[in-house]
C-alpha cells in the first residue's frame, strides 16, 4: 500500500472536520502530498510531516479568505448507500446536533479544538504532539483537559435559554 493510500483519507477527514469544507480539505490534503513528493525524500515521520504541512496550508488558506464552516455536510450523507435518507425530524435533530458541536468547537481555544479533532480521527499521541508542537508526554493530560472543556462548553450551551 502506498503512503498516499495509507494516509490520504484520514488526513482529508481531519481537514474536512477542521474546515467544514470538503473541497478545501481535499485540496489541502492533495497539496500536502504534492509537497512531500517535491521534497524528494521521506521525512523520518511522514504522517506527522504531512499533518504539519496540511495544518500550515489550512492556516494560510484561512488567513487569506473567510470561509463558512460546518462539521458535516449534506454531500457526505448523500454518499451513504446503506442507510435510507433521514426523516425531516431526524435531519433537523442531526443538524441541530452538528451545529451545537461546531459551535462548541468554535468557542474552544484553537489548540484544544485541533487536538480533539486529531484524536477523533485516530491520530496517535506522537502524531498529535508533532502536529501541534507539543511534548508527547503532555498530550494525554492536555487532551483530557480539552475533553473536559468541550463537555463544559457543550453543557453550558445546552442549558442556555
Amino acid at each position: 500500500m502506498s503512503l498516499f493510500d495509507a494516509h490520504f483519507h484520514r488526513l482529508y477527514r481531519y481537514l474536512d472536520r477542521l474546515s467544514g469544507e470538503p473541497e478545501l480539505a481535499a485540496d489541502l490534503a492533495q497539496e500536502a502530498f504534492v509537497k512531500l513528493h517535491r521534497r524528494g525524500s521521506l521525512p523520518d515521520a511522514p504522517e506527522a510531516w504531512l499533518l504539519s504541512v496540511a495544518m500550515n496550508l489550512f492556516r494560510n488558506a484561512r488567513s487569506t479568505r473567510s470561509r463558512r464552516r460546518r462539521l458535516l455536510t449534506a454531500a457526505r450523507s448523500e454518499g451513504v448507500l446503506s442507510d435510507p435518507p433521514p426523516s425531516p425530524e431526524q435531519a433537523q435533530v442531526a443538524g441541530d446536533l452538528r451545529q451545537h458541536v461546531r459551535s462548541t468547537l468554535d468557542r474552544m481555544p484553537e489548540r484544544e479544538r485541533r487536538m480533539l479533532l486529531l484524536r477523533a480521527e485516530g491520530y496517535s499521541y506522537r502524531d498529535i504532539a508533532a502536529a501541534l508542537d507539543l511534548n508527547e508526554a503532555s498530550v494525554g493530560v492536555l487532551l483530557a483537559r480539552a475533553i473536559r472543556a468541550f463537555r463544559t462548553i457543550y453543557g453550558d450551551a445546552s442549558h442556555a435559554p
